[in-house]
């Protein structure tokens, strides 16, 4: 990654952003040590301005930043850091920056499919997923099908909550067969939005 600190005076934005929900949580600049600290600990490093010092992110509050992974602009001044922060990252105590709450429900569903497809290559012994990948297509596929008929009882004659329960049981087990046969949940929102018109 080579990185243009002398365009700034040694300096570069650095970019800050929830791996899973997306939200952009600060921005702080950084000066080679500052990364290379950032790369070697795997925590959210900065250059204090003010301060004239390196400064790691929630080193005081508790409240690290873990790095997730590092991206660069394409005029290789910029970072764009994907962290899983400890709790909330502005001083003000608030999610954010800009004040914004840091959730987006639906971009979990992107990270339970890594989770699943990660336990599709490594096959953890005493997983409830892997023993499912174990199984077989067919048994998985069966497995959906039951989740669908919970999910059609609890619509017609079953509360909200067990509607809610049974569904999110539906998608996981769904993501599991997906995921067998080589595909990604993500590829129903293509299919999905090929098909959508306005």
């Amino acid at each position: 990654m080579q990185i243009d600190f002398e365009k700034n005076k040694g300096l570069v934005p650095a970019i800050i952003q929830d791996n899973v929900t997306s939200k952009v949580l600060m921005m702080g600049y950084m000066n080679k040590d500052a990364f290379e600290k950032t790369v070697s600990s795997k925590l959210v490093t900065f250059w204090s301005r003010s301060r004239q010092c390196l400064w790691t992110k929630g080193e005081t509050s508790g409240n690290y930043l873990h790095v997730k992974e590092i991206l660069i602009d394409c005029d290789s001044d910029t970072l764009l850091i994907k962290a899983h922060p400890d709790g909330p990252v502005c001083h003000t105590g608030k999610d954010t920056c800009w004040g914004e709450n840091n959730q987006a429900d639906l971009n979990f569903i992107s990270f339970l499919q890594d989770f699943i497809s990660r336990r599709h290559e490594e096959m953890p012994e005493g997983s409830y997923t892997t023993s499912l990948f174990k199984s077989g297509v067919n048994r998985m596929a069966q497995k959906v099908g039951e989740e669908a008929v919970e999910t059609v009882i609890e619509a017609t004659n079953g509360t909200d909550d067990r509607l809610i329960y049974e569904a999110s049981d539906l998608i996981y087990h769904l993501i599991v067969l997906l995921t067998s046969k080589g595909h990604r949940i993500e590829e129903l929102a293509t299919e999905l939005r090929k098909r959508h018109k306005e």
